[in-house]
């Protein structure tokens, strides 16, 4: 299994032989103006929500590589309107996939498309296969539901958690949520886009070593291999 991060909440995972994107907000992105949208891989593009900082290349990467987009009832119709192929989840629901099982996970936040439509409850994935699992948490709060994830999924090799405060939790709730998942190894996403989610790298990487869990905070572009 292969994670890229292209900033914000936006991750590439290769897995299985197939390329899912999760959340891409690249091009608005200064801090990414070095990532070529048009060189992203991607077979599926996952989305937590509808929020702009979220959806922002969904369609430029999904016509580029005529991919499809899963999200919430809402939101995959929403695209689908527009004529993207999509499958619709909903929350506890699970899918096989060509590349493995995907289930879709609660998350405590809130969802509007960029047109101000309806974009259904937020969500979470947890992909499976291979012999491999990891959980993309989108923009959360902590949650008691995060303790059902190990008692209904495999074991996660990885947690992708947002840990920037704010408007989802911050790193110290992130360290918590690895232990309710059960998780050793977290990649942390939807930090230092803007003033409003900058962290202290230090404190976040000690939060988390405090509870016996590893933190990476991967550059822009950075490709982690595990």
């Amino acid at each position: 299994m292969k994670i890229t991060f292209f900033g914000h909440a936006s991750v590439q995972v290769q897995i299985n032989g197939a390329y899912l994107v999760f959340d891409p907000f690249i091009t608005p992105n200064e801090k990414a103006a070095h990532i070529d949208v048009d060189a992203i891989k991607a077979d599926y593009v996952l989305l937590s929500h509808g929020h702009a900082d979220h959806v922002a290349d969904v369609e430029r990467i999904a016509k580029n590589n005529s991919a499809t987009i899963v999200s919430s009832f809402e939101a995959a119709t929403w695209f689908g309107n527009k004529g993207y192929p999509n499958h619709p989840m909903n929350h506890g629901g699970k899918k096989q996939f060509v590349f493995g099982t995907v289930k879709f996970v609660h998350a405590t936040h809130s969802s509007v498309l960029p047109d101000g439509t309806y974009g259904g409850n937020p969500g979470g994935f947890v992909v499976w296969g291979a012999g491999q699992c990891f959980y993309f948490a989108g923009d959360t709060g902590l949650m008691m539901d995060m303790k059902l994830i190990p008692l209904t999924c495999p074991k996660l090799d990885v947690a992708i958690l947002p840990i920037g405060d704010n408007f989802t939790m911050g790193y110290e709730d992130a360290a918590l949520a690895a232990e309710f998942i059960g998780c050793n190894t977290v990649i942390g996403i939807h930090y230092d886009t803007f003033d409003m989610i900058k962290i202290d790298h230090d404190a976040a990487k000690k939060a988390f070593e405090q509870r016996g869990k590893k933190l990476i905070l991967p550059a822009l572009g950075q490709t982690i291999e595990l």
